[in-house]
């Protein structure tokens, strides 16, 4: 299935079926399908009567296999935490369980070469799909590099990335790269409110115009405090960053400082261009103005660049209230 927005996508990649590279590196906003559309063309490619179009017909022998997980001439090569099944954690040896791992392995890319370096089953293509690229170590980077290097016959590695900047110079010129497009707000909005999404437009917005994003933020159990957390920001010079951090404890530090680094923006939009700049969040234009009438945009344009330094590492904080104690003390600062 293809999302609505992504018709102009297909068709550019359908017309490189007479002609394929070896691969294909899809890469674009998070949130806007770019997986789903590299599965959907893998699909079409073992299709054994495909559409017009170049889509699957999910009903030939070949799509029944693709979608029961267990064709043997496609691989999907993906972190553990991406996984699909209860049966994503393993155990440690010692009776504990350890967390899915959010890079790819070196046994996994170990494992795509074993499964590439013979031949096809059924002595058609055979689609690879890879994401997030930027998740692959180094190690494993350069094992991948080799293969490209070399492509096996019949082989057609897809590819995929939200981060570009992340993605070894090397790997990139052997690629042949796409760059999808962003969800036309009307479509995207439209197909939101079709999925029954609750308060789709603030939800779109808050997402930076990525319905996937959006409908997953709708779906997610901490959003009412992601929204009180935006009532704390709100309140400008008065925020009680020691208590805020408490009540905070039960997010993620991403979530929290995702939510504060969308909001600054927001805030330093509204000091260069005014309240029609606001891109996050539109129906806090009310409190985002009268923050910003309470500091300048040198201040705020320097913490939005310590945010960014603080989102580097966001992922091992050694003590995570400390972590959102200590930002949320310096949003304050901005007011002083």
């Amino acid at each position: 299935m293809l999302y609505p927005w992504q018709t102009e996508d297909w068709q550019q990649l359908h017309a490189l079926r007479g002609r394929l590279p070896h691969a294909l590196l899809l890469h674009g906003q998070q949130g806007i399908g770019k997986r789903d559309l590299a599965m959907h063309f893998a699909q079409g490619l073992l299709c054994e009567q495909p559409l017009p179009d170049g889509q699957p017909c999910g009903s030939c022998g070949a799509c029944h296999w693709f979608s029961q997980g267990n064709h043997p001439d496609f691989t999907v090569v993906r972190p553990e935490a991406l996984e699909s099944g209860p049966d994503t954690d393993g155990d440690d040896g010692g009776g504990k369980k350890k967390a899915p791992s959010k890079i790819i392995r070196m046994e996994q890319v170990r494992g795509l070469i074993d499964a590439v370096s013979v031949g096809t089953h059924r002595s058609g293509l055979r689609p690879v799909v890879v994401y997030p690229l930027d998740a692959l170590q180094h190690e494993g980077a350069n094992a991948l590099l080799k293969t490209l290097e070399e492509p096996p016959a019949a082989t057609v590695f897809l590819l995929v990335t939200d981060r570009l900047d992340k993605v070894l110079p090397t790997i990139l010129s052997r690629c042949r790269q796409m760059a999808l497009r962003r969800p036309e707000p009307g479509v995207a909005l439209a197909w939101l409110r079709e999925q029954g999404v609750p308060d789709a437009d603030a939800m779109l917005a808050q997402a930076g115009g990525a319905p996937l994003t959006a409908m997953h933020a709708a779906e997610a159990e901490e959003l009412p405090l992601q929204r009180w957390l935006l009532g704390q920001l709100g309140a400008g010079p008065t925020l009680e960053p020691l208590a805020a951090a408490e009540q905070l404890q039960k997010l993620p530090v991403p979530a929290v400082l995702g939510v504060l680094q969308r909001w600054t923006w927001d805030l330093l939009a509204v000091l260069l261009g005014g309240e029609a700049a606001v891109r996050y969040y539109p129906k806090e234009r009310a409190a985002l103005t009268r923050c910003a009438g309470l500091t300048d945009a040198h201040r705020v344009q320097g913490f939005a660049g310590r945010l960014v330094q603080h989102r580097r590492h966001e992922l091992h904080p050694l003590a995570p209230r400390l972590v959102m104690e200590s930002v949320l003390l310096e949003y304050r600062q901005l007011f002083a």
